[in-house]
């Protein structure tokens, strides 16, 4: 048996827009970033945007729901990523003010998880967790 995982880290979670310009700005606005990478189609209009996030630098890309998989959902469901957050209550509050709607209300999961998740005004399922196992990890590498 390898001693290499399989499954080594996160590497891009992709999220689906009808219009990526609304999408950037609302998500540069959300994280206080523009994107570092864009790519526009052949009318000149951008189709593909991605962010770079976080203390691992983890991708968020954001791409024209025309060239989603032709089996992907038309709404938000399927797995939830969690992208972890040192103030749920607070990131939550500020997700639903920017236009997002509550997916899943704020839960104390025990030992000090903390998990909620809202749907953008573009259809994807954004979680928002804080998770002490991610910190632990994240001071252990200092």
């Amino acid at each position: 048996m390898s001693k290499q995982q399989t499954l080594r880290g996160f590497a891009t979670i992709n999220y689906w827009a009808d219009n990526i310009g609304e999408a950037m700005a609302w998500y540069s606005e959300l994280l206080g970033i523009a994107p570092y990478f864009e790519r526009s189609g052949p009318d000149g209009q951008p189709v593909y945007a991605e962010f770079r996030l976080g203390d691992y630098q983890h991708e968020l890309g954001l791409i024209d729901r025309r060239f989603a998989p032709a089996r992907a959902a038309a709404g938000p469901g399927g797995a939830v990523m969690y992208w972890h957050v040192d103030d749920v209550e607070a990131t939550f509050n500020k997700l639903k003010s920017m236009g997002a709607e509550e997916y899943e209300p704020i839960i104390h999961r025990g030992a000090g998880f903390i998990t909620a998740s809202v749907i953008d005004p573009f259809g994807n399922v954004l979680g928002i967790m804080y998770n002490p196992h991610y910190l632990e990890i994240l001071n252990s590498e200092r």
